[in-house]
């Protein structure tokens, strides 16, 4: 098995097509959940804690697709994070009714974007050790 964490252009090109349709089921999940009172009390702890067993499959799935080696793992998400963070701060930034109308529901709903991309890297480092 190679060690190199190099991803190839073809790699690349997967893994930010993927993290962009990742982006936008995590905007449209977030649109969903928020007005139903998943982004706040108790319910909110419960979002996040979905978070978790939700991105494992995400990175295998991403591992697959792009045909990532182990080593690659940490490399690859931190493409498919990346490319979701940018176009999270494109759309709350010129496009916020994309989350809905409600303010206190596009701050929950960007701080749960937040966690889900910080679980991704992190998970994507544990899962990328030999």
């Amino acid at each position: 098995m190679s060690h190199t964490t190099s991803l190839t252009t073809k790699q690349l090109l997967i893994l930010a097509a993927f993290g962009a349709l990742l982006w936008f089921l995590a905007a449209l999940l977030v649109r969903t959940i928020g007005p139903m009172g998943g982004l706040s009390g108790t319910a909110r702890w419960i979002t996040y804690g979905l978070v978790l067993p939700g991105t494992i499959p995400a990175i295998f799935i991403t591992s697959w697709l792009a045909s990532l080696t182990r080593p690659q793992t940490g490399a690859g998400i931190a493409v498919v994070t990346a490319t979701a963070l940018l176009l999270d701060g494109i759309a709350h930034a010129w496009f916020p009714s994309l989350y809905g109308s409600d303010p206190a529901l596009l701050l929950a709903g960007a701080a749960v974007i937040f966690w889900g991309a910080g679980v991704g890297l992190v998970l994507g480092l544990i899962m990328s050790r030999d």
